[in-house]
């Protein structure tokens, strides 16, 4: 890009949308969905993958690429975050179109009664269904997040950790400069202290040399700077110290405690402290490469040999009654890596009440068949602890609903006025000016190494308009969309069992959830789409008549078009959040998502068809344990009785979990260290109805991310190459389990 002016403002009129970057963007995108689908099927978790799908972008345009195209233009870190974008949407497919959960409960539990006589129980969509459900669900939650991206990104600055951390990532493997909104106060201090490193500089030089004591106070440059910056500085004296802390994502991406990481975010050759350690992107594909490996490796062994699936350390009849052993899947300790160590341990403790406490307590006390099989949803007791699991998550996310819901109120009625007048009386002026002498500076020095753009959080910067998506399209495509999955839903099913009006209100409560769902993960960095889903269907129960022919279908729908508008959502803010700090172009980002969603629509529902042709499904490999808490809360909510004892075990341990989420959720924000001991009823609900051997996987992986960043603290780059790690632990046995699903299908024998 040489010659070519690429800061943040002028980024936005680069070109993006490119063949070759859709192209790759769909095979990264097509490499995570495959992943997903693997480790969907067995626990219901997937992941967006947009740190290494970044970085394999990266690695292929600038090593591959060239080989190929060696004239071809250079790959640029707007594109980077195009073809990102795309494989977002496609990998996140499985969930966001419901095959691993919703879709599977229609297919493998639904009962014919259930379904108000249109499906009979074990009756599978055919492909073309498949295809025509997706693009139902596929899109209306793309144009539900653009109308409040500039609420939610440019204005209110919601730090967004992992697309802030995709962001830092992606500026510092492509050299590039990256936005930094910080407050008024940490601006002054940074420019001055950034100027002054300047001002050095120059005095050393001998185009600039001061003969008078040779004072570098008395440089041009650093004087008529300091005299600007204390007049900026002198109008905020009275700001509130909260100002920053909404502001300083790229920052807390990185979890960095060193006080110089605050000045120097990015490293740049002015600060030679952090010229040392910088993670490249051969680094980190080398890193991504040999965990791949050693994943895959693992993953064709494992089909040969499959022993290794179920080591009974804790004996056989723990293993054998209770399902108590190891699988030591490189995978799931990939996945308990980027958990970290709070979530795993909070699935541990609902693993250990599960399967340690209430299974062999129902077991004693005949409140299940203690003779039923340990895989018999119906008699045994993984379908009886389903239903605490239930209670918890529920609970959890209800409560959580509610205060997220009350605060967010409160906080557009009194903050509103406020954010309008600091907008009118801060300055961007100077910013300006400071930042210009730094290009000035570097481009006199033939530098060309990351820069920041330092910016007041309380001033809105945002691209050109040209660069938006205009409310026209987003108006039409939210009206052609919602009609789409209208027609489509009643096609389906018939409206007697889906009625026009109630396809209606779910897009309608679809709308609501997903903009809480997307203020969650800007804040939280946790999409809760599964609460999201549960809490639709409890809405839902209360708005349809128990006595409506297929009830429960129609419950089980309403969930999915809210669980996939939260979806859509959710991913394509978190890439909008990492084009807003690198000066993308929203409306690239926006046909990179159209795009993805688009392959995806097709790809994931290849993909499980032919699951369900070689696995029979569900079985001990695939339990789809995701699928049966669908069910079983859209039997709940529509009036099913519950199995002996489990209604007063769930009550119990609902109220508990609920008063635990009323606790953290309403003292979070105030930044209590003790309130990472109260669990997370989501979590530890997944705890309850996933098998022990998932979770302990998860454990020792949260476990061994925990001491790695404390062996590491201070380097700046250690959680990057953390997730980079467990990236490849993921990618690798999801994408081999095409290998050994291959292998099945042909009849390959095991040793």
């Amino acid at each position: 890009m040489d010659g070519e002016d690429t800061s943040w403002d002028s980024k936005p009129w680069m070109k993006q949308v490119t063949l070759r970057s859709t192209i790759v963007g769909l095979v990264i995108g097509s490499l995570v969905l495959v992943s997903n689908f693997q480790f969907g099927l067995q626990t219901g978790w997937v992941s967006m993958m947009s740190l290494p799908s970044a970085l394999l972008a990266c690695a292929i345009f600038k090593q591959v690429w060239p080989l190929v195209f060696p004239n071809d233009s250079e790959f640029s870190d707007v594109e980077n975050v195009y073809v990102q974008s795309i494989a977002v949407a496609v990998g996140t497919g499985p969930l966001a179109y419901g095959f691993v959960g919703v879709v599977p409960a229609i297919e493998k539990f639904l009962t014919t009664e259930e379904s108000g006589g249109t499906r009979v129980m074990g009756q599978e969509f055919s492909l073309v269904e498949l295809l025509i459900w997706s693009s139902a669900l596929a899109f209306f939650g793309i144009f539900f997040a653009v109308p409040i991206r500039k609420q939610v990104i440019v204005r209110e600055k919601l730090p967004f950790p992992s697309g802030s951390a995709t962001a830092t990532l992606i500026s510092v493997l492509n050299g590039s400069e990256i936005l930094q909104e910080v407050s008024p106060k940490e601006l002054v201090a940074m420019k001055e202290r950034r100027l002054r490193e300047y001002a050095e500089v120059l005095c050393n030089d001998t185009d600039y040399e001061d003969d008078s004591e040779n004072n570098c106070e008395s440089t041009p440059l650093l004087r008529a700077g300091s005299d600007q910056m204390n007049a900026y500085a002198s109008g905020d004296a009275n700001e509130s110290s909260s100002a920053g802390a909404s502001g300083n994502a790229v920052t807390n991406a990185t979890d960095n405690p060193n006080p110089d990481a605050i000045a120097n975010p990015v490293p740049n050759q002015l600060s030679p402290s952090y010229s040392k350690g910088v993670p490249t992107y051969k680094e980190n594909v080398s890193i991504l490469t040999k965990t791949f490996c050693a994943s895959a490796l693992y993953t064709v062994t494992s089909y040969f040999v499959p022993a290794v699936k179920s080591i009974p350390v804790f004996g056989n009849y723990a293993a054998k009654v209770y399902l108590w052993s190891i699988e030591p899947s490189p995978a799931y300790i990939g996945q308990g890596i980027i958990m970290g160590l709070p979530t795993v341990s909070y699935m541990l403790l609902g693993c250990f009440l599960g399967w340690a406490v209430l299974a062999p307590l129902s077991r004693h006390m005949h409140w299940v068949d203690p003779n039923a099989d340990v895989h018999d949803w119906e008699s045994g007791f993984q379908g009886w602890i389903i239903w605490t699991s239930l209670s918890i998550m529920v609970a959890d996310s209800v409560v959580g609903f509610i205060v997220f819901t009350i605060r967010t109120v409160i906080r557009f009625v009194l903050l509103d006025d406020k954010m309008e007048m600091f907008n009118s009386v801060l300055d961007d002026s100077i910013q300006s000016m400071l930042l210009e002498e730094e290009r000035v500076l570097n481009d006199s020095r033939g530098r060309h190494e990351n820069t920041v753009k330092l910016v007041s959080t309380e001033v809105d910067h945002d691209v050109d308009s040209r660069h938006l998506v205009t409310y026209t399209t987003v108006l039409s495509g939210l009206v052609v969309s919602s009609l789409l999955c209208v027609i489509i839903m009643i096609y389906l099913f018939g409206i007697d069992i889906i009625p026009l009006y109630s396809i209606i209100t779910a897009l309608i409560i679809a709308l609501f959830l997903s903009i809480l769902a997307v203020r969650a993960l800007g804040e939280t960095d946790l999409n809760p789409v599964s609460g999201i889903g549960k809490l639709s269907q409890l809405i839902f129960a209360l708005i349809i008549p128990s006595n409506h022919k297929g009830n429960v279908l129609l419950n089980l729908v309403a969930g999915g078009v809210a669980e996939a508008g939260a979806q859509q959502a959710g991913d394509l803010m978190q890439d909008l959040k990492t084009g807003h700090l690198l000066g993308a172009s929203p409306k690239a980002q926006f046909i990179a998502q159209y795009i993805g969603a688009t392959w995806s629509i097709v790809l994931s529902s290849l993909v499980y068809k032919l699951y369900n042709k070689i696995y029979t499904i569900p079985n001990q490999q695939f339990r789809i344990p995701t699928a049966v808490v669908w069910i079983d809360c859209a039997r709940l909510v529509t009036g099913k009785s519950l199995p002996d004892k489990a209604m007063e075990c769930s009550l119990v341990f609902g109220i508990i979990f609920a008063i635990l989420s009323l606790v953290k959720n309403t003292l979070r924000e105030r930044g209590f260290k003790w309130l990472l001991w109260v669990p997370s009823g989501v979590a530890v609900g997944v705890g309850i109805y996933n098998s022990p051997s998932f979770t302990i996987e998860r454990f020792a992986g949260g476990l061994l991310a925990h001491i790695w960043l404390r062996k590491h603290r201070g380097n700046p780059d250690a959680k990057t190459k953390m997730i980079v790690f467990s990236s490849g632990l993921v990618l690798g046995e999801g994408i081999f389990g095409i290998v050994n699903m291959f292998f099945t299908s042909i009849g390959v024998p095991h040793f």
